[in-house]
């Protein structure tokens, strides 16, 4: 489980800038908590959401990813929350197919 709080908020924004996304915070008209801007990944997350709400929302941008794309290099910090988010995405995945 990844907590929730502003330490965890860092790292994965810190993993995010990693893997090539400018993370912003804005306010807007939309409703899922964050919108991609065509595909220059760049995330914009609701910047009314708490701290747990903008954990949620990178932690549903990264279950697209299965392994890092190819170039991107990773910190060993981030590579190590890389596959901790992989390894809860997947047994959350489990959990909904039963």
């Amino acid at each position: 489980m990844i907590s929730t709080t502003k330490h965890s908020l860092k790292k994965l924004e810190t993993l995010m800038k990693e893997l090539g996304y400018t993370v912003r915070y804005e306010k807007g008209n939309f409703t899922s908590g964050y919108c991609l801007v065509e595909q220059r990944r760049i995330a914009i997350v609701n910047k009314f959401y708490d701290t747990e709400g903008r954990v949620n929302v990178l932690l549903d941008i990264l279950s697209g990813y299965t392994v890092p794309p190819e170039g991107v290099e990773l910190t060993p910090p981030s590579e190590k929350l890389f596959k901790k988010v992989r390894r809860l995405l997947e047994r959350q995945g489990d959990s909904e197919e039963e």
